[in-house]
């Protein structure tokens, strides 16, 4: 399919083959669609979304002529949900950990990665610590507070100490258990969602479905109490601005793309635009009518711009036939 032929308006939230996957003793669900030997794109999905998310995407990249993976990420979907464990921290360095795994074990070659939100984050860790894995990285779009205000290169001990136990602690009093249902149970799940989109959403059964179900699981509240220490406590050296410095640096960086919702009031079009003002290597492409998650509220401009980018940077390694009829 060329990047400008019409595309179907959804696969559906259970599309392709699904697959379960074992790492690190946990299991992660994960799914595929396309023609065995069609070059990998992997989509990864952001928070409290899954593989499903990618109901509008898989069918029109596997007919532009990829094979589309999608993995839900541990703590999301359908993957195990483990709660607080001393032996790894629920942030993006395990995600991106995951995820390069996943190339190796199971797509079994380096892929183009594609990520929305929290996914975007994760593929844009992977491509700085597992280079040699990320033929092009995607986000969109891309969110961490540090790009607006990044930490400190150096703190004390003590402080470290006590904001690890401060976090911790107010995270253990919250009563997720009762939350977590409450929310995925009644209109505030709809209400949350909404402002992920520029468009109404109060039809979009399939949408609500695909978010509440994860949520409902046993192990939901103690997987995103673990994350919240997690994400909060990662060093300095997970964050956005840190990882875009190091690929700045990187000989063989694979290329980077940041797709924007115009209409983002979950993360503001201004935090992607001062991505690119300081890393002009990155290119910044903004989608018209759509918010927080673009690859579902407007996938065919989406997919134009993304086939597009890609027919552009991978230099013939990408699917026959995108992007050739502007």
């Amino acid at each position: 399919m060329h990047a400008t032929a019409p595309q179907p308006a959804s696969t559906g939230a259970n599309w392709g083959e699904a697959s379960t996957w074992h790492w690190m003793g946990l299991s992660c669900h994960w799914r595929v669609l396309g023609e065995p030997s069609a070059p990998p794109i992997v989509l990864i999905h952001g928070f409290g979304a899954s593989s499903s998310h990618w109901r509008h995407n898989a069918g029109a990249l596997a007919a532009a002529g990829y094979r589309v993976f999608s993995l839900d990420l541990i703590g999301f979907g359908r993957s195990d949900q483990p709660g607080l464990n001393r032996h790894f921290s629920l942030d993006n360095r395990l995600w991106s950990r995951q995820l390069a795994t996943f190339l190796e074990e199971v797509v079994q070659q380096p892929a183009v990665l594609v990520g929305n939100s929290l996914g975007g984050l994760t593929v844009l860790t992977t491509a700085a610590l597992r280079p040699e894995l990320v033929k092009a990285a995607v986000a969109a779009p891309l969110p961490d507070p540090t790009l607006l205000r990044p930490l400190r290169q150096q703190q004390s001990g003590w402080l470290v100490r006590l904001r690890a136990i401060t976090v911790t602690a107010i995270c253990r009093l919250l009563p997720l258990e009762l939350i977590v249902p409450i929310i995925a149970r009644t209109p505030l799940l709809r209400a949350g969602l909404q402002g992920a989109y520029q468009r109404s959403i109060q039809s979009d059964r399939e949408l609500l479905n695909l978010i509440a179900q994860p949520a409902l699981r046993m192990t939901a509240a103690r997987s995103l109490r673990a994350m919240s220490v997690g994400m909060a406590l990662r060093p300095r050296n997970a964050t956005a601005s840190v990882l875009l410095q190091r690929l700045k640096t990187m000989l063989n960086a694979p290329p980077v793309l940041l797709l924007w919702g115009r209409q983002d009031r979950f993360v503001p079009l201004m935090i992607g635009e001062l991505v690119q003002s300081q890393h002009p290597w990155v290119e910044l492409r903004v989608i018209e009518n759509a918010g927080h998650c673009p690859h579902d509220e407007t996938p065919e401009r989406f997919h134009l711009e993304l086939l597009h980018w890609l027919d552009r940077n991978l230099e013939g390694t990408s699917a026959p036939g995108i992007g050739h009829q502007a």
